[in-house]
């Protein structure tokens, strides 16, 4: 008598399920209104703060300094100009540092000593030193003695700084390259430049570029720093309106909620490329 086979699985115990407060915390919804939360208390305390000392809020004076339509036209504000300033320093800033970074990193790779020992001279003397600090030396030091005008002396501090942070980038993305790759590209008699060029880094993209997009967030927001020097970027713009309006509140508020929703899009954009171009596990 053959006996059928038994297909009765046991059931185990089931997972058990997170706390009811752990999902709710855990929620989208939570963290869009905590964050609505915060906010508030931020505009309310300010509101508050502002009231007690009597100001005298002008909302209705700020749109102007967005845009203008005048018997000549539409003409975009200060506001917008000091933008598109601070949008087109950072570009500029940011290829910069993009470069200068791939270069210092190629260094460290080289497997030379003079090279390494360069690559990593160069790294921890701007890793430890201030931006504040390394943009007085450009501008204050350097400037005189090469001719560097307000907007150049930014650029190379900017560029500088960021390049540090961008060469670790491609250090790790070139890294996480399989070594196999290096062994097939020298088989068929590659050199070394060449299986960068043709193998490596083409694949080593997909690694870097989740963390080089967000390195754009953090130089949009490190642009600010130029304001110091006087360069006409948002920040700037916004100093030169409140020594003439004396509307402190209103213009501070209004050039945080633009470098706000600048960042929120710039990081939306990085999460449907970190999403798109993902490196699958």
């Amino acid at each position: 008598m053959i006996l059928a086979p038994d297909t009765h699985v046991p059931k185990g115990r089931p997972l058990p399920q997170p706390p009811r407060a752990s999902q709710v915390i855990d929620s989208v919804t939570f963290s869009i209104v905590l964050y609505a939360v915060i906010i508030g208390l931020i505009v309310y305390g300010a509101y508050s703060g502002a009231q007690a000392m009597g100001y005298n809020w002008q909302w209705y004076r700020v749109p102007q300094y967005f845009y203008t339509v005048t018997d000549d036209g539409f003409q975009w504000g200060e506001i917008m100009q000091g933008l598109v300033k601070t949008l087109t320093l950072s570009a500029t800033s940011f290829a910069f540092a993009t470069v200068l970074g791939l270069i210092i990193a190629l260094l460290r790779l080289s497997g030379l000593v003079v090279c390494t020992a360069v690559s990593i001279g160069f790294l921890e003397l701007i890793r430890n030193i201030p931006l504040l600090v390394l943009l007085y030396l450009f501008y204050y030091v350097l400037g005189p003695i090469f001719g560097f005008d307000r907007y150049t002396a930014s650029v190379l501090t900017l560029g500088v700084f960021h390049s540090v942070l961008i060469s670790e980038i491609f250090r790790a993305g070139i890294n996480a390259v399989a070594k196999g790759q290096w062994e097939a590209a020298t088989s068929i008699g590659m050199s070394k430049g060449q299986a960068y060029r043709y193998i490596i880094l083409p694949q080593s993209i997909r690694f870097m570029l989740p963390p080089m997009t967000g390195e754009v967030v953090h130089m949009v927001k490190s642009s600010a720093i130029v304001s110091v020097i006087a360069v006409a970027e948002l920040t700037t713009i916004g100093r030169n309106i409140i020594s003439d309006t004396y509307m402190s509140f209103e213009i501070w508020f209004t050039i945080a909620a633009v470098y706000m929703v600048v960042t929120l899009i710039l990081s939306f954009g990085v999460s449907i490329v970190e999403k798109r171009y993902a490196v699958s596990q």
